[in-house]
């Protein structure tokens, strides 16, 4: 699997991790309170972008990026990523018979809930994949974390390819003046 796939399957784990937990909680609260089906999937749908974009700009503001820039960065990072997952995974539920309504104590709720989650996973790597090729989505959110990791400012965003080399050659260049250690942490 080269680079841009696992940085893809990263990207989604990470989307799905924040959709996953707005989705299962605006489907509870949505389902436990009697909402009628289509406010349950809005509220789900728009508790998903929060958690979503939340967990991004968490690490965002944690690497130092000021909350403005975190802001701009989840929204370009996220966006495609967190809305083709909710459309699949939306779909899904309200496409199996009865799962709607079906209430939080069923078996059906939550296989339904769970099985539209992987599915949407599935669907949404290769949209990934496509976003990080182009400079896009996550990839974005790693040249944030490079930056703020090296203090330094990165010019707009190159294509992977052009980003893999210049990896490849600055790992040669710590190695060379690390002779040839990785980095080490020596106790005063």
């Amino acid at each position: 699997m080269d680079g841009t796939w696992r940085m893809a399957t990263s990207a989604t784990v990470h989307c799905l991790t924040g959709c996953a937990i707005g989705e299962i909680l605006g489907m509870v609260i949505g389902t436990a309170v009697g909402l009628p089906a289509a406010a349950t999937v809005v509220l789900a749908i728009a508790l998903a972008f929060v958690f979503g974009y939340a967990l991004t700009m968490r690490g965002l503001l944690r690497s130092g990026l000021a909350f403005g820039a975190a802001v701009r960065v989840a929204l370009a990072a996220d966006t495609v990523s967190i809305a083709v997952m909710e459309l699949v995974d939306n779909t899904v539920i309200v496409a199996v018979p009865g799962a709607m309504g079906a209430g939080l104590a069923s078996v059906l709720f939550w296989v339904t809930l769970i099985a539209s989650l992987a599915v949407a996973f599935v669907v949404t790597v290769p949209v990934n994949h496509f976003m990080i090729r182009k400079g896009k989505g996550h990839a974005v959110v790693h040249q944030m974390h490079d930056s703020a990791a090296h203090g330094t400012q990165h010019a707009p965003m190159q294509s992977s390819q052009s980003q893999a080399s210049q990896g490849q050659a600055s790992q040669t260049e710590d190695t060379r003046a690390h002779g040839g250690q990785h980095d080490q942490h020596h106790a005063p």
